[in-house]
């Protein structure tokens, strides 16, 4: 048989075909969240009807009732979520409220599990296991439904960074959880002591992997310079795969893995960080939407009806007993306030993680296994519609919410600059801070450090001295490191003022021409060349230039005189060290050259106190005879 066009089989949607109602469900899915956003509705509930819409109880335009495909589906794009949720977060904003989270994440969930359970098993006519199970399939609250809600949201930084640390991390355990009582029911010698040790293997090998995976592809990502930047992110993503998969091929929880190694990533300075940030967000949002389109596809509205009260009334006790007694109990030792507690009692989202859940006991032919699905359909419904679009107006009831615009993603590379020795400062202008209607020119930044670019609202600035900074405005400020901590310090001014450079002192009054000095810099300097304390006898109130080619600096002293520090060092007035720069410059090397014009530029515009307050003349001469001609007495040289 000769070579020729591949053969089209008869089985089956052609490839072509399968591609293009790929690409409408995405359409249509995208459009579903630009309504929502319209609606004030969860864009997940949206993706989810859409999925009901197409499928077989629908249009009939897909046909799907493959549990096991969809379970699959499922667990690799809450993997991709969960590990964008990680990249996305720093361990140094989790440390604050790691023991809240924690709690939250393991005890809140069990006892979730438990209150439900038993009310399943008293309500809906199941043995105790089979209440547990459905509780354990409700228990988790969701990773998507939850990053979804908090990003962009106002809520104030450290209740948004609790919620997301317990929606990221409480996956595992409502997964041990169905797992184990699957078991249990599935295997009559199975007790609560296999349970335990179900537990402690799968959270220690999915810590133990997830870290030192994450680690050790950190190290690589810095140690590695790849060809192009769009391969940081494919081996970012290599990074997750192999965390979850040897974690769950050693018998851990991958998703605990996948969470700590883009936990670890994302608290570490990483090349292209910008570039795997855009590329696992926009990931993430491609697994939501194939989630919860397959989901809903798996969806038959026909069989709902009949256990629609009975997903309701489970829905109820979640939302009205089970999280509130489970959060309450799970952070009765942290440091919340009853406003605070409040809302994580309210904040308790259902989305995609129960339903895919609920696959696990169908694919497991476990009995009422189909009941369950379509209940725990219902009640992750009821908690999108009825807590999802209250949480944002509860939080500002509760005084709960903040003004402070939301911090964006640098504008450059910063792993890339601080291999430079430098680094972004981003800065939001808040209507009560100092420099808001101020002019760039009196932010009074050390010469090493600039501001980049001004983002306001959708537009980028050039930042002139004098552009007016707005309320709302984000300065992106590139930082020597070297003065960091000065920077850090002028921060705090922005906020509290004063602003504007400091005041110099008057110079001192002089009866004749200030005194001019110049000699080597030994003995003469206090400090670095650069960064000098003290020149002379005088304190540094002011440095106007840095030299670049070798350590020195233009500085201004406390009486009012200015210094030239470096290998040579010279004081003196305006005037005598413009005339001393010019002089040097007529021998100096080639490339001191560019430093001592920059000086007798420096000197020539800078309008300080010097030239408000010029020297006093010198006294005239006492009365007598006058003095010969001749050369002209000798300045005051030291």
């Amino acid at each position: 048989m000769g070579r020729g066009a591949p053969r089209r089989e008869n089985h089956g949607i052609p490839i072509g075909t399968a591609i293009l109602i790929a690409g409408l469900l995405m359409a249509a899915a995208l459009a579903g969240s630009l309504l929502a956003g319209r609606l004030r509705v969860p864009g997940l509930l949206l993706f989810l009807a859409i999925g009901m819409a197409i499928g077989s109880d629908g249009l009939g335009l897909l046909h799907f009732d493959d549990y096991e495909l969809a379970r699959n589906v499922g667990i690799v794009a809450l993997a991709v979520i969960i590990y964008e949720g990680g990249l996305s977060t720093r361990a140094a904003d989790l440390r604050p409220v790691f023991g809240a989270a924690l709690s939250l994440s393991v005890l809140a969930t069990i006892l979730t599990a438990l209150i439900a359970g038993v009310a399943a098993h008293l309500l809906f006519d199941l043995t105790l296991l089979e209440g547990l199970l459905l509780g354990s399939i409700i228990a988790s609250t969701d990773a998507a439904a939850v990053f979804a809600m908090l990003r962009g949201s106002a809520l104030r930084p450290r209740l948004a960074r609790l919620l997301e640390g317990e929606a990221a991390s409480n996956d595992p355990v409502a997964v041990l959880l169905v797992l184990g009582f699957i078991e249990w029911i599935t295997m009559p010698d199975y007790g609560v002591a296999d349970m335990v040790v179900l537990f402690v293997r799968q959270l220690a090998i999915g810590v133990i992997a997830g870290v030192a995976i994450g680690w050790l592809g950190a190290h690589a990502l810095r140690a590695v310079q790849l060809a192009t930047p769009g391969l940081y992110p494919v081996a970012s993503l290599t990074i997750g795969a192999i965390a979850f998969g040897s974690a769950d091929a050693l018998g851990g929880s991958g998703f605990l893995a996948v969470y700590l190694a883009g936990l670890v990533l994302g608290s570490t300075d990483i090349p292209a960080r910008r570039t795997i940030g855009a590329f696992h967000s926009g990931l993430a949002w491609l697994a939501q939407l194939a989630m919860f389109l397959t989901l809903g596809l798996l969806v038959f509205p026909s069989q709902l009806w009949g256990i629609a009260g009975q997903g309701v009334l489970l829905a109820a006790v979640l939302i009205v007993v089970a999280r509130p007694v489970a959060s309450t109990l799970s952070t009765i030792l942290s440091r919340f306030s009853l406003a605070e507690r409040a809302l994580l009692a309210w904040v308790g989202l259902r989305g995609a993680v129960p339903v895919v859940l609920a696959t696990f006991p169908v694919t497991a032919g476990v009995e009422h296994s189909l009941d369950f699905f379509n209940i725990v359909f219902f009640a992750v419904m009821a908690s999108l519609l009825l807590q999802g679009p209250l949480i944002e107006p509860l939080a500002r009831r509760l005084g709960l919410t903040t003004d402070e615009p939301p911090v964006s993603d640098p504008l450059v590379e910063v792993a890339t600059l601080r291999r430079l020795g430098a680094d972004v400062v981003e800065y939001v202008v808040r209507p009560e801070d100092a420099i808001a209607g101020a002019p760039v020119r009196d932010l009074a930044l050390p010469r090493e450090a600039v501001v980049n670019v001004i983002v306001r609202g959708d537009e980028a600035l050039p930042p002139r001295g004098s552009t007016i900074l707005r309320a709302g405005d984000a300065l992106h400020v590139l930082v020597r490191r070297e003065v960091a901590d000065e920077v850090a310090a002028l921060l705090r001014r922005w906020r509290e003022g004063p602003i504007g450079p400091p005041p110099r002192p008057r110079p001192t009054l002089h009866g004749r021409a200030p005194l001019f000095t110049s000699g080597p810099a030994a003995g003469l300097l206090e400090g670095p060349p650069e960064r000098p304390r003290r020149v002379g006898r005088h304190d540094v109130v002011e440095r106007l230039r840095v030299r670049r080619d070798e350590p020195g600096a233009l500085v201004v002293l406390d009486d009012g005189r200015y210094a030239i520090t470096g290998p040579q060092t010279a004081i003196g007035g305006r005037e005598d060290l413009a005339r001393y720069a010019r002089r040097r410059l007529r021998d100096a090397p080639a490339a001191e050259r560019p430093w001592l014009r920059n000086v007798v530029a420096a000197l020539a515009a800078d309008d300080g106190p010097d030239r408000a307050a010029p020297a006093a003349p010198p006294p005239a001469p006492p009365a007598g005879p006058p003095r010969p001609a001749g050369p002209p007495p000798p300045a005051d040289v030291a």
